[in-house]
């Protein structure tokens, strides 16, 4: 062990069933380092993080921390020995029932002293301490139910560093932050640095990994592929070697759009703000990016009828178009795949082919009664299309991998025919392979439909869309044709420098 290793893992193992998931990974985490640990979706990153933070318990290997033998029976175990974990499904660190006081405070609640501690008061007093040292600008009093997703996970992070703990594990913290957000995780990790913590940082961002890389260790079929600390670091043969083979850099052939099938004009989707007209055609893929908040959800919402608009029409093929329910969008051939797969889209207890069907069950059944083999066959056919890792169309979707999960949300909605696809976050939680499969599948089966993917990652937008939209405040700034893009000029409207006239 290192003289400066907080944290070790030697030889460990982890089966379910017939499937091992983890085959003798060996890891240290060092004093005032990160860790960044990258792999393909299904190569047994949740699982580790799950052994090291006491969720499962290893079949076989050992965890020292601080030289000691480390084996939580349960996360609170886990936690009060210092190793600390911000899941990648936010609703894992957070009660949604319960005000964000009581989340930020609630771990000591179930300790020594929980009773004196149970006062409103002082429960108050103590997340406002919490809430301070991490800048978290969030009403004490609110239901997390009611917050934003990226409010969410900002509480979930809070509420993992007022444990000041000597290992801290970060599973996509920044999926759903701001910029700003984004960037005050970063001061905060670079002060935890400074102070010995050791940060196992889990991303597929590369703008995360270049901003806080002090080591890249890849993960593939649960074992280390490899470790890359030399400086500079090696981006790409980390990228190559979670995943077994050279990835080519993807490039988009910009097309051009057939018929019109969808036009907004003077659509306003919040108050105050700057109307928005855009014409989307038949067999193109257009892409919208921004920083988060600056409202690419309330668009995707607006026009799959979750929210009405405060002005302006719509139309599809030619109609007027002005959606009541998602019920209304879908039965006229409108699909979102939703950003919030945890809240918006999956059932974890259903199986694979049953989360897939779900919403068109009354396409695929007979006289009321689904037809489970018609359901299973699609399903098939999807998983094969998409890569998706399982045993089979029969596997609870909860025994899936968060970048396989998404793979299904991804698969429900290309497996029925729309004449407008839209996708909330579509690639969130996946890796760089499972992304180029997603975009592929995307722009192979474009053909008689438009298609509106909603990203906050540039390279997304790049390798897959013909057309980027930037949205700023609420409105649309710039329109970029993919191939002969002013790169300075689209970062200056993404950093909202610059406005285009409604």
């Amino acid at each position: 062990m290192a003289a400066d290793a907080v944290f070790r893992i030697a030889g460990l193992k982890k089966s379910f069933g017939p499937n091992q998931v983890l085959s003798g990974v060996g890891l240290e985490l060092r004093s005032g380092e990160v860790a960044v640990l990258m792999g393909a979706n299904g190569a047994g990153k949740s699982t580790l993080v799950k052994v090291m933070s006491g969720v499962h318990a290893p079949d076989g290997g050992a965890m020292m921390l601080g030289g000691r033998v480390f084996s939580p029976k349960s996360p609170a175990e886990a936690i009060r020995a210092g190793v600390v974990t911000v899941h990648q499904n936010i609703n894992d660190g957070v009660v949604a029932a319960l005000d964000v006081a009581t989340n930020l405070t609630l771990d000591r609640l179930s300790g020594k002293g929980a009773a004196a501690l149970f006062n409103p008061r002082r429960v108050q007093r103590e997340a406002r301490a919490v809430a301070e040292r991490m800048g978290l600008d969030v009403d004490l009093k609110a239901s997390i139910a009611d917050l934003s997703l990226a409010d969410r996970q900002m509480v979930a992070i809070a509420r993992a560093m007022a444990h000041e703990p000597k290992v801290l594990i970060l599973d996509e913290p920044t999926s759903s932050l701001s910029s700003a957000e984004a960037n005050r995780l970063f001061s905060l990790i670079e002060r935890l640095k400074e102070h010995g913590v050791a940060i196992l940082y889990i991303s597929h961002r590369m703008s995360d990994i270049r901003r806080l890389a002090d080591r890249i260790v890849s993960l593939r079929d649960g074992a280390i592929a490899g470790t890359f600390e030399a400086r500079p670091l090696d981006y790409e043969g980390a990228v190559n070697a979670m995943l077994g083979r050279t990835v080519q850099h993807g490039t988009v052939e910009a097309r051009a759009a057939g018929e019109t099938v969808f036009t907004a004009d003077r659509l306003a989707i919040a108050e105050g703000v700057l109307p928005i007209s855009l014409t989307l055609g038949a067999g193109e893929l257009v892409a919208v990016t921004g920083l988060v908040g600056v409202g690419k959800t309330a668009l995707a919402e607006t026009l799959f009828g979750l929210r009405a608009p405060r002005a302006g029409t719509m139309t599809l093929d030619g109609k007027a178009y002005a959606p009541q329910s998602p019920r209304d969008a879908i039965e006229a051939g409108v699909f979102l795949v939703a950003k919030d797969r945890a809240e918006n889209g999956i059932v974890g207890d259903f199986n694979v082919y049953e989360n897939m069907s779900l919403p068109f069950l009354r396409r695929i059944s007979a006289f009321g009664v689904s037809r489970r083999g018609a359901e299973r066959a699609l399903a098939r056919g999807q998983i094969k299309d998409l890569g998706i890792v399982c045993r089979s169309e029969k596997d609870e979707l909860a025994t899936l991998s968060g970048g396989n999960q998404q793979k299904v949300m991804v698969a429900r909605w290309l497996a029925q025919p729309a004449r407008l696809m839209m996708l909330d976050e579509p690639f969130q939680g996946v890796d760089i392979a499972a992304r180029r499969d997603i975009a592929a599948k995307l722009r192979a089966e474009a053909a008689g439909r438009a298609t509106l993917i909603f990203v906050t990652e540039l390279d997304e937008a790049l390798e897959t869309a013909d057309r980027i939209l930037v949205m700023s405040e609420h409105t649309i700034v710039g329109e970029h044709r993919n191939g002969a893009i002013d790169m300075d000029r689209l970062l200056a409207e993404v950093a909202g420098q610059k406005r285009r006239a409604a």
